[in-house]
């Protein structure tokens, strides 16, 4: 079972972005994250939807 909360870096590594990038999408709300203490962590379900989405956007540009 893959961890349910990931830090922003184990995102970035997951989805092959750097990690100024990740936090720009979490800045931007396009990758959901939630605090943890002082900390950000990024639930493993979030990193499925944003790829989702971006399949979605693909798909709906193709056209």
């Amino acid at each position: 079972m893959p961890r349910l909360l990931l830090t922003p870096e184990q995102a970035a590594d997951a989805l092959g972005l750097g990690r100024s990038r990740v936090y720009e999408l979490m800045r931007d709300r396009r990758l959901r994250s939630v605090k943890v203490g002082r900390s950000r962590r990024i639930p493993y379900t979030s990193l499925l939807q944003f790829v989702a989405d971006l399949e979605q956007l693909a798909d709906a540009e193709a056209v």
